[in-house]
Parts: structure tokens; C-alpha cells; sequence
């Protein structure tokens, strides 16, 4: 769990589990893999269990509660480590859990989806100072798992986004993540492709990067600006995060000379 996220475009990153799965091209070289793996937890691949965060609900808490202190509204990234909506998984690791959770439900049954559901029903209405970010890969599956309540109205304190990489996701994954009612993002990262017949109708923000790490893929330049130009004729706002590669303090987070760091508008209390 991250109080401060090292992710720039959040205040702090919240994952309810740990563990995931392949989904397209951007997840080939996936730091959260890698980092499940120094640690020894096969936690990943659709034949693996999920490993549950016990300290995500007082963290939320806590987050909630000093928002409210200091009358801000600050966003959590849910999760950098996880897919929020991915399908149910089993999970390992149980202590420290909330007790209610457990009610009517035999152990070896617990799912990733009994989290998911606690915290939708329990935590988002109860965390009026926290906006949500909910990102996902499988945009296809958002209306299936949200509360049925939420598919007509959503609430005010989550943002739905999904990750395109090229031009085969950015086609598939962004008229799925329109079906879903509510304020939408886009994070971008990484961009491994020039996306022609840019449409981001719907989108509220969008968010670009390159790859980071020692397998990092090229980003060019003007793949980047072009979905700048069009986010700024569209008054979409825009935020770049980095060129990344092997070295990504050395190549920075400049664009066209400048910093491109706009949030979705979210109003103060």
C-alpha cells in the first residue's frame, strides 16, 4: 500500500489483492509480475490464488479520514498491483480481513469477488473525500461485477478507466469502457503505437507514458502529441507522465518543453 503514491497522476495507490493475469501487449513486461515474483508468491495466471491486502481497509480509513481533516477530496488508485475486474479469483491469506465479510461464506470459498463487493457496497459510499480510480483492462466486465444500483447511477466518487496500448486495444477497449455510465479515463502506458482515428468521445482524461525498465519498448514523440493536440481541442484534460526506458529520470517527463500534468476537475468541500 502506497500513503503517498510514487504514481504521479494519484495521491495514493490501494489494492484490495495482489496477483493477475495477461490480458494484452501491454502487460508483457508487468512490473507487478515481476515484483509478485521476487517475493516468492505465485500469484499470477488464471490457474493461481489471489493474495489479500489485510491492511487496504484501515489504510482506506485512514486516507478518508485525513481528507476530511484537512476538506480536500484526494484520489486513490485502485490497484497498481491488481485488476479491480478481473473475474472472481480465490484468494489466500485471510487474517486481518473485515470480520462481516465472512458471514455466510466457508473459507475455501472466498473469492477476489467478495472483496470487490464489500468494498463497492461498504467503503466507496462511506468515502465521500476519496475519488476512486478504478482501472481496469477488462472494461467488458465493469456492468458485470459494479453494483446494480451503480449501472444507472454511478457514484460521484469513482472514475472508471481502462489501459489501451495500440491501435488493436484502443479500438476494442474504449467503446467497452463507454458502456459503462459515469466519469471514464484513459491511461495510456505504455503507448507502443502511433492510434490513428483517435476518438475520445466520452473520455473525461487521459493519461500517456512510455515504457520503463530494462525491456522497455520505444515511444515516439509524436504519437504522444498528436493525442495532446486532440485532448486539448477537445477539452479533454491531459497528463504525461514520462518518456521512460532503461534510464526514465534521464529521460524525463518534458513534452514539446513543457509539463502536461491536468487532472480530472474535481471540486474541493
Amino acid at each position: 500500500m502506497a500513503e503517498n503514491s510514487k504514481i504521479e497522476w494519484t495521491d495514493h495507490t490501494a489494492n484490495l489483492w495482489h496477483g493477475c493475469t495477461r490480458v494484452h501487449e501491454g502487460c508483457d513486461n508487468c512490473y507487478a509480475c515481476s515484483i509478485s515474483k521476487r517475493y516468492g508468491r505465485e500469484i499470477w495466471g488464471n490457474d493461481k490464488p489471489r493474495y489479500a491486502v489485510e491492511s487496504f481497509w484501515k489504510d482506506i480509513e485512514k486516507f478518508q479520514k485525513q481528507a476530511l481533516k484537512d476538506k480536500v477530496k484526494r484520489m486513490v488508485f485502485v490497484g497498481s498491483m491488481m485488476d479491480i475486474f478481473e473475474k472472481p479469483m480465490p484468494i489466500v491469506k485471510f487474517n486481518g480481513l473485515p470480520f462481516n465479510l465472512f458471514n455466510g461464506i466457508e473459507r475455501n470459498n472466498f473469492t477476489t469477488d467478495d472483496l470487490r463487493q464489500y468494498f463497492f457496497n461498504n467503503i466507496v459510499p462511506s468515502c465521500s473525500n476519496l475519488i476512486f480510480l478504478l482501472l481496469t483492462k477488462r472494461p467488458s466486465n465493469i456492468n458485470k461485477y459494479i453494483p446494480e444500483s451503480w449501472r444507472l447511477n454511478p457514484p460521484s466518487n469513482v472514475i472508471f478507466g481502462t489501459s489501451p496500448v495500440n491501435q488493436a486495444t484502443f479500438n476494442t477497449l474504449v467503446p467497452q469502457l463507454n458502456q459503462v455510465n459515469g466519469r471514464r479515463f484513459l491511461s495510456i502506458e505504455p503507448l507502443l503505437e502511433k492510434i490513428e482515428n483517435l476518438n475520445l468521445t466520452g473520455i473525461d482524461w487521459v493519461i500517456v507514458g512510455g515504457e520503463s525498465g530494462p525491456k522497455s519498448r520505444p515511444i515516439e514523440e509524436n504519437w504522444v502529441l498528436e493525442i495532446r493536440d486532440y485532448c486539448q481541442s477537445q477539452n479533454i484534460r491531459f497528463f504525461f507522465k514520462q518518456w521512460g526506458g532503461v534510464h526514465k529520470k534521464k529521460t524525463g517527463k518534458l513534452l514539446d518543453g513543457k509539463y502536461y500534468q491536468e487532472f480530472p476537475i474535481i471540486n474541493n468541500i
